[in-house]
């Protein structure tokens, strides 16, 4: 077991005997390390450390998953321990209940493939539909729900937030991305984005405000169709359309916007080609039967966070090479000419 994941587990368990740890798959997320659990009575968690005892990123998915379980409509997994402040910061969490969203995908068909992304929409509507007062970062909060010493920060709707102007929250999200980035090759990007932002700042700053997931990809979201689960130790709620999103660490309150398109990105585009158009259309009519229409400003803000996408390409241009077995220069090029597109939609 590596030593990071066996610190934080004494800590958490110091009376459980652990019998396994295992993989859970790739991640391109360099800050974290997550791992899966196996209990000697056979039953599951998954424990994420982090990286460099930096545990902001622990502190605020747990704040958010204490906030969801508060009765919310849409919940993530059961916290079973944590502590961001140890000198190995951790979260353990139940198994969420139902299936891996990826695993499904797999296996069905267009249209069950469309009918799990109208959920999927249906679902993001159901989270951006409490409105909150200001956009922020959420900053989290310790083991003994003490918010930092700040006068600056404030909970809004039982959330510890640092409020912000959504445009200087966006740019924050610009350079988190920078920090776990595992490329330098593209990092003029970087820049290039974050010029986008400041020059649309007028655009931006009249959304609207929500607490967004921040990374609405499909091994983030389990579809449970019955309860109880049948994975071992699974637990937390299903909303009313089934969807249990996980990995809640780069969760923020800013624009419902930016979350939607960001999810139809992760869920169906390549690395500069478009899903079926159909599938878009699904995810999306997902949200409007539930919202009773796409967020405000939809069409006009769409293309600022198109940009912003971009950098899901250009910061981990060595991980997508692996991926479409392709010479980097060719990727370089393609990344150059499609971050030049979407700059001059804006």
């Amino acid at each position: 077991m590596e030593s990071r994941v066996a610190t934080a587990l004494g800590a958490a368990f110091p009376n459980r005997s652990v019998s396994d740890t295992f993989g859970v798959g790739p991640s391109w997320n360099g800050a974290n390390e997550t791992v899966g659990v196996a209990f000697a009575d056979g039953t599951r968690a998954f424990c994420k450390v982090a990286a460099g005892g930096d545990g902001s990123r622990v502190a605020r998915e747990l704040a958010v998953l204490r906030y969801l379980d508060a009765e919310r409509s849409v919940s993530g997994p059961a916290v079973l321990a944590a502590d961001p402040d140890a000198a190995v910061p951790y979260l353990v969490t139940a198994p969420a209940p139902g299936e891996e969203l990826f695993d499904l995908w797999e296996t069905t068909g267009p249209t069950g493939r469309e009918a799990l992304l109208r959920r999927v929409g249906a679902t993001l509507a159901t989270l951006h539909a409490v409105p909150f007062e200001d956009h922020g970062e959420i900053v989290g909060e310790g083991p003994g729900q003490t918010a930092p010493n700040t006068s600056a920060v404030e909970p809004q709707r039982g959330l510890p937030c640092d409020p912000a102007p959504w445009p200087d929250v966006l740019r924050s999200t610009v350079e988190r991305t920078r920090e776990i980035g595992t490329s330098e090759r593209l990092a003029h990007h970087y820049d290039a984005v974050l010029d986008c932002v400041e020059a649309n700042r007028d655009r931006l700053e009249a959304a609207p405000a929500a607490l967004l997931h921040g990374d609405v990809a499909k091994p983030n979201l389990f579809v449970c169709d019955r309860e109880p689960s049948e994975r071992a130790g699974a637990s937390g709620r299903a909303g009313p359309d089934g969807i249990v999103p996980i990995d809640w660490e780069l969760a923020h309150v800013g624009d419902p916007v930016r979350d939607l398109v960001r999810a139809e990105d992760q869920l169906l585009n390549g690395f500069d080609t478009r899903g079926p158009a159909r599938y878009a259309a699904a995810l999306y009519k997902g949200y409007r039967d539930r919202a009773g229409g796409l967020p405000p400003g939809f069409a006009e803000r769409r293309p600022v966070y198109e940009v912003v996408r971009m950098l899901g390409r250009s910061g981990f241009i060595d991980q997508w090479r692996t991926h479409l077995d392709e010479p980097l220069e060719s990727l370089v090029d393609r990344a150059d000419a499609e971050l030049r597109s979407r700059l001059d939609a804006v």
